[in-house]
């Protein structure tokens, strides 16, 4: 349990810290989708994964599992820190600058602890898939750490 409590206290301190690193003032190159409650974007609306990694658009998916209700934290083309119904979907479009697409931008989303089988507590089980691909998760919330991706191009 203690490590439990350490493991979301540090993820929650790094993802804070990592959401005030960037800065969208008085720029006009990072454009927010809208937050969708398990609902996805339609395909014939959005450009394809190729036409999307060579501009620097891209549709991220951040997913939090389980039953019943937990705090989430995540980042993508927005930011929050919220309770949320569970199972939770977000799904956004980010549009990385000449710069993110370079060096990265990083994506997250940092579950909050849910009841396990066995009724013990654990971490929540969280996903986070670009363009439709899976490219991240927390084993099932097996692991103290929430999940996080670095998107590049």
């Amino acid at each position: 349990m203690r490590k439990t409590v350490m493991g979301m206290a540090l993820a929650a301190a790094v993802a804070v810290l990592l959401t005030g690193c960037g800065s969208d003032s008085g720029s006009k190159d990072r454009k927010g989708g809208a937050a969708h409650s398990g609902a996805e974007v339609p395909a014939s609306k959005s450009p394809s994964p190729e036409a999307k990694s060579k501009s620097g658009v891209h549709e991220v998916t951040l997913e939090a599992g389980g039953k019943g209700r937990t705090n989430i934290m995540y980042n993508a083309a927005s930011q929050g820190f919220e309770e949320q119904k569970l199972p939770w979907t977000l799904t956004e479009t980010v549009e990385l600058t000449a710069a993110e697409q370079r060096v990265g931008y990083l994506v997250s989303v940092v579950p909050g602890t849910v009841t396990a089988a066995d009724g013990t507590l654990q971490m929540g089980p969280c996903v986070i898939k670009v363009d439709g691909k899976k490219v991240t998760d927390n084993a099932e919330g097996k692991t103290e750490k929430g999940c996080t991706h670095k998107i590049k191009g």
